[in-house]
């Protein structure tokens, strides 16, 4: 039989919010031996991580191994922290690269299924190349995020983790320096460790503008597709306890055409055959750019970048999309939205760029793509990855359109609690406020500028999440009367 726990508490831990980070919080917090109490905001869990692809970025597991790729924690360090151009913190990204193998397995032992197999998409289940990456690191589960978030819910449950849904963090409960519990509803429910894994703030309008600030480059583009409960609370927290936060003007903007308003999943996608080309109307980029360096790209042209494809093209595109369905295209046309003209000259005088520009950049698009070897952006490579043969058809049918490519699709932001390399939350004087962990989105010094390969946000959720219920079970554990009258 097991010794009883210190009462003093209401809980030994609490976890803020119910998304993929609060969940793995919680269960790795009650795994450990704590109780624990999970606070939901919303009327149902999940977050964001339900709505994703559950896609995770991971290295050194044994799905890579059973594939043959060979990788390492240190390599996937060293490429995160390169592509980031060494601006998020060593440490934090060392301990989430050195974790991300012991996360994952944990996952396959609760029961999500990844199989060892290659997958060409973020939605087709195995080992796929997600982003900008040295080797494969894409974990695609089962049933996406929606699978993840389920096989969490049983372990929480088996666990016995008491959930409040319908429960928003007002405040912390912080007394003798240290964190000992949140309020709701102006009632204090106490524990000596919290964990905020409160998501984003994609879903404030006003923390938007100000702290991701290039999402204004879309205008009325924009739409969110992160979960309605990332509403920035932790950063209501960090400015009442003089908490830091970190990746202020970071966050993943994809690029869609001007007229989209929902994600790929319903949306639809673009065209193969497309051109993407810059002010000059020259083309400018990989059409198909990984999403962690395609909004970078479009910064060098002054935000955006028009897109350019035939009729044909428009008229191959698969029935059954919100966005990208042949009849919604000159729908769009006939608003403007999408520029529509007999000939790539007429075209150019409507999009506002040189007429001789747009047509040599086709030309040499289409030369480049019947032989199948794109050698000025290399998007055969892009294209091969994702399975698709890269002898494109030309650009040559008539009426011609182009639509405006913007970062318009907000997915997460990364400006969240700076958090050390065991997701305790620093004071702006650099000191950890102790009693206090963070994970998800809510965490900052790991999301940085690039998106660093697919289903980063998802990984980081859960990585952090799992490793801040360990460090916030321990502390409780520490703090009983049980733990102090253990022998040394």
């Amino acid at each position: 039989m097991s010794e009883p726990h210190d009462t003093a508490y209401d809980y030994d831990v609490i976890v803020v919010g119910a998304g993929g980070a609060g969940l793995a919080a919680s269960v790795s917090a009650a795994e450990a031996g704590a109780r624990v109490l999970l606070l939901e905001a919303e009327d149902e869990i999940g977050g964001s991580t339900q709505l994703s692809a559950g896609l995770l970025t991971a290295s050194a597991t044994s799905v890579q191994e059973s594939l043959g790729v060979d990788d390492s924690p240190l390599r996937m360090f060293q490429h995160y922290m390169d592509l980031n151009g060494w601006r998020v913190r060593p440490g934090p990204v060392r301990m989430f690269c050195e974790q991300s193998s012991g996360t994952v397995e944990w996952l396959l032992g609760l029961g999500v299924e990844i199989p060892a197999q290659v997958s060409r998409s973020a939605h087709e289940p195995g080992l796929t190349r997600a982003g900008v990456e040295d080797v494969w690191r894409g974990h695609v589960p089962k049933d996406q995020g929606y699978g993840l978030v389920q096989v969490l819910d049983r372990a929480r449950a088996r666990l016995h983790v008491d959930l409040a849904l319908g429960s928003r963090v007002e405040d912390l409960v912080v007394r003798d320096g240290a964190v000992q519990g949140v309020v709701l509803e102006g009632e204090e429910a106490t524990a000596p460790a919290v964990v905020i894994a409160s998501g984003g703030l994609a879903a404030d309008p006003d923390l938007v503008r100000r702290f991701l600030p290039d999402a204004g480059t879309a205008g009325e583009a924009l739409f969110v597709v992160a979960a309605p409960g990332a509403r920035g609370d932790h950063v209501g927290l960090a400015e009442r306890h003089g908490l830091a936060l970190f990746g202020q003007g970071w966050g993943l903007l994809l690029v869609t055409a001007e007229f989209q308003r929902y994600h790929h999943w319903q949306s639809g996608f673009p065209p193969a055959s497309r051109i993407h080309v810059g002010p000059d109307g020259r083309r400018c980029m990989d059409e198909d750019a990984p999403y962690a360096v395609s909004p970078g790209i479009l910064k060098d042209h002054g935000g955006w970048v028009w897109s350019v494809f035939d009729d044909d093209a428009r008229a191959s595109l698969p029935p059954g999309y919100a966005d990208w369905d042949a009849d919604r295209v000159l729908e769009e046309a006939a608003k403007g939205v999408v520029l529509r003209a007999d000939t790539l000259e007429e075209l150019a005088a409507l999009m506002e760029v040189p007429a001789d520009h747009l047509t040599a950049s086709v030309a040499r698009f289409n030369a480049l793509f019947a032989d199948g070897t794109d050698e000025d952006f290399l998007r055969h490579e892009s294209l091969a990855a994702k399975g698709v043969d890269p002898h494109l058809a030309p650009i040559a049918t008539g009426p011609f359109h182009a639509v405006r490519m913007l970062p318009a699709e907000l997915v997460c932001t990364h400006t969240g609690l700076e958090v050390d390399a065991r997701t305790r939350v620093l004071g702006t004087d650099g000191r950890a406020l102790p009693g206090l962990y963070a994970a998800g989105e809510a965490a900052g010094g790991i999301l940085g500028e690039r998106y660093v390969g697919g289903g980063n946000s998802v990984a980081h959720a859960l990585v952090l999440g799992r490793v801040a219920g360990q460090e916030a079970a321990a502390r409780a554990a520490a703090l009983s009367p049980r733990h102090e009258e253990d022998p040394v």
